[in-house]
C-alpha cells in the first residue's frame, strides 16, 4: 500500500514562506502544496504565479473548507492564528502553526484543547527540532561527553531594526496587536524551546523586563532564571537594542567534563572543549530550513512516527514567555 499524498493549503503568503517553509511541500515525498490564500487575493495571486500554485483563493476561510486540502499551514502573525487555527480544527483538519504559536499561552490552551476533543493533531514550527544541527547538540549532550550538566548560559542580543525608529509604521513584530510582544516573543522562543527539547520542560521561570530604547512598546531588554530537571539552572538574556559591533548569539553549556558552545539562529560551528580537547563541528542548513520538521509532519500523517513539534510543546515554551514577561492568564 503506497502512502496518500498530503495536500497543503497555506494561509499568508509573507516571507518566511518564501525559502524558509513552502518550497518544502513540493520537494518531500506524498506532500504537495495545492492551494493559497491571503487577505489580500493580489497577494495570494502573485505568490500562487511565481510558486506555481494551483488554486488561489480570495479569502483565506476559502482555504480551510476547500475539498482537495488536507491540512493547513498558517503562515501569518501571531493575531490572526487563532481564527484560522480553530476554524481547521473544527472542519476537521490538521494545522502547522507559525511561531509563535499565539499571542500568549492562554490562546495556545484553548486551540489545544479545541484539537484534542475533535482529536485533529496540531504542529509548530519550532523547526529547529528537525535540524541535524541541534540533533548533533542532543546527542553530544545524551552521550556524556561533557559529564553531568551543571550550568547553562544564553545571550542573545541584536541590534534594532532601521524599521524599529519609524513610529508611524512600525513592523508587527512589536505590535503587541498582532505578535503578541516584541522580538523577545518572535525570537526568543525559538531559543527556549530547542532548549526545552534537549534538555527538559522547565520547572521554575521568573524573570525581569526593561524598556531601554523606547522605540517601542513591548519590552526590548529582558533576563531569565530557568530550573529545569535536575536542578539545571539556564541564566538567560535578551536585548534587541544592542549596538551592532557587540551582537551576540550564544549558548554555553558546561559539565563536569568539559563546555559546549552553539548558537540559535548563526549556526556557526559548535565547539566542543573538554579542557586537553578542543573540537569544532560544523553542519549543513538545508536550503529550506523547515523541510526536515515538515517531512516528520508529512510521515505522521501517513502513520510513519512522530513530529516532534506539537501544539502542547509549543504552549509550554509560550507559558515560559508570559512567566518571564510577568503576564497571568
Amino acid at each position: 500500500m503506497t502512502d496518500k499524498i498530503i495536500r497543503w493549503g497555506m494561509i499568508g503568503t509573507g516571507n518566511v514562506t518564501e525559502l524558509k517553509s513552502a518550497p518544502s511541500f513540493n520537494k518531500i515525498e506524498n506532500s504537495r502544496l495545492v492551494a493559497v490564500g491571503n487577505r489580500s487575493y493580489k497577494k495570494a495571486e502573485d505568490y500562487a504565479a511565481r510558486h506555481q500554485v494551483p488554486v488561489v483563493h480570495k479569502d483565506p476561510f476559502e482555504v480551510i473548507h476547500d475539498p482537495e486540502v488536507d491540512i493547513v499551514y498558517i503562515a501569518t502573525p501571531p493575531g490572526s492564528h487563532m481564527e484560522y487555527a480553530l476554524e481547521s480544527i473544527k472542519a476537521g483538519k490538521p494545522v502547522y502553526i507559525e511561531k509563535p504559536m499565539a499571542r500568549t499561552a492562554r490562546e495556545c490552551r484553548i486551540k489545544n484543547d479545541a484539537a484534542e476533543k475533535t482529536g485533529v493533531p496540531v504542529y509548530v514550527a519550532n523547526y529547529r527540532r528537525g535540524l541535524d544541527y541541534f540533533k548533533k547538540v542532543r546527542s553530544i549532550i545524551e552521550n556524556g561527553t561533557l559529564g553531568k550538566i551543571l550550568y547553562i548560559n544564553l545571550q542573545q542580543y541584536y541590534p534594532a531594526r532601521e524599521e524599529d525608529y519609524d513610529r508611524n509604521k512600525l513592523p508587527w513584530r512589536v505590535i503587541p496587536e498582532d505578535a503578541g510582544g516584541g522580538y523577545f516573543h518572535d525570537l526568543g522562543c525559538h531559543a527556549l524551546d530547542i532548549l526545552f527539547h534537549i534538555f527538559g520542560d522547565p520547572l521554575k521561570v521568573c524573570g525581569l523586563t526593561g524598556n531601554i530604547g523606547g522605540l517601542y512598546e513591548p519590552e526590548d531588554s529582558l533576563s531569565a532564571s530557568l530550573v529545569l530537571p535536575g536542578d539545571l539552572l539556564i541564566n538567560g538574556s535578551w536585548n534587541f537594542v544592542t549596538a551592532p559591533a557587540f551582537k551576540r548569539d550564544l549558548v554555553e553549556v558546561f559539565g563536569e567534563k568539559g563546555m559546549l558552545s552553539f548558537g540559535i539562529f548563526s549556526f556557526k560551528p559548535i565547539i566542543l572543549n573538554t579542557g586537553d580537547h578542543k573540537e569544532t563541528i560544523a553542519t549543513i542548513q538545508p536550503e529550506h530550513i523547515q523541510l526536515p520538521l515538515i517531512t516528520t509532519i508529512v510521515n505522521e500523517l501517513n502513520g510513519k512516527g512522530k513530529c516532534p513539534s506539537t501544539g502542547r510543546t509549543a504552549e509550554i515554551t509560550s507559558e515560559v514567555m508570559d512567566l518571564i514577561r510577568g503576564i497571568t492568564n
